[in-house]
């Protein structure tokens, strides 16, 4: 009795192992008498002892590589150092199990061989800034090698590019020189724009300058004609009144000089008087001679 309770419980155990509960992300690959019979997904499942096994517990979940530095050779011959970072997904348990001995070494030399042919083709400043480039091909070329093994690359990034100590020595050099160059064109454009600007102001203040002694002078103007203006008409308005007083020639002769005196303003040193007005003193004659016939 003993004995068959023995029996039963070791057929119990035996018979429980073969229940299979698979977690997300994940995949069992089950081999029946040592060939494949199907691919486990998520879930409870169950796999008959001694006739099946458990070949291979795959992750499904994206995974990421970084790899070692590897050495290349640019197209002008020289050495660096490039390390790589590749994020690949088992897409098909089958294939990853039965593609390829050890898939992560296999991509890892793949990109390594890869990277070689890619940089190769490239010269220094060709691979220093073509990040992108190499990206791309090394991803496809990836891609397409690894599709036989179940394995889909997703991305494929350079993280480091290494070239020799000297190289690295006259890029700086290099790029401070260019900085040093760029520095000082970029102060010679600001003082070219300040002084620019500084004629810009002095041209202008000197158009304004000479606007406002321009307008000075024509205001200038208008008044010395506006005076003469009125001077000619408060000087044409007595010779009317004269006129109207019935005043004989002597008298407007008499004040036609002393309108051309006005005129003069005393700064003239000569004045031409016409032969009219010449004999002051018969007109002083003529003058008083009136006045006497008048009180008479």
């Amino acid at each position: 009795m003993e004995f068959g309770l023995i029996i039963l419980i070791i057929i119990v155990v035996i018979g429980a192992s073969g229940i299979k509960i698979i977690s997300q992300s994940r995949a069992y690959v089950v081999e029946r008498l040592g060939a494949y019979h199907r691919t486990l997904q998520t879930g409870l499942h169950y796999v008959i002892p001694f006739i099946e096994r458990t070949a291979n517990n795959v992750n499904l979940k994206e995974i990421v590589k970084d790899f070692a530095p590897q050495p290349v050779i640019t197209k002008d011959n020289v050495t660096m150092q490039i390390d790589t970072v590749v994020y690949f997904q088992i897409t098909d348990p089958k294939l990853y199990t039965y593609g390829v001995e050890n898939p992560v070494n296999a991509i890892e030399n793949l990109t390594a061989t890869t990277l070689r042919n890619i940089i190769g083709e490239l010269e220094l400043d060709e691979t220093l800034t073509s990040r992108d480039v190499i990206n791309t091909k090394m991803r496809s070329i990836l891609d397409e090698a690894t599709d036989p093994w179940g394995i889909k690359v997703n991305r494929v990034e350079v993280k480091n590019i290494l070239p020799p100590h000297d190289i690295q020595e006259a890029m700086e050099k290099q790029m401070r020189a260019e900085r040093e160059r760029r520095e000082a064109i970029l102060k010679a454009e600001g003082e070219k724009k300040a002084a620019i600007l500084i004629a810009e102001g002095e041209k202008e203040s000197t158009i304004l300058r000479a606007d406002a002694k321009r307008e000075a002078h024509i205001r200038e103007a208008e008044g010395e004609a506006e005076a003469i203006i009125k001077i000619q008409e408060a000087t044409a308005q007595g010779l009317k009144l004269l006129k109207d007083a019935k005043a004989d020639e002597a008298v407007l002769k008499l004040k036609s000089y002393e309108a051309m005196v006005d005129v003069a303003n005393g700064q003239a040193t000569k004045i031409i008087v016409p032969s009219e007005l010449q004999n002051l003193t018969t007109i002083g004659t003529t003058l008083a001679e009136s006045l006497e016939k008048n009180k008479k």
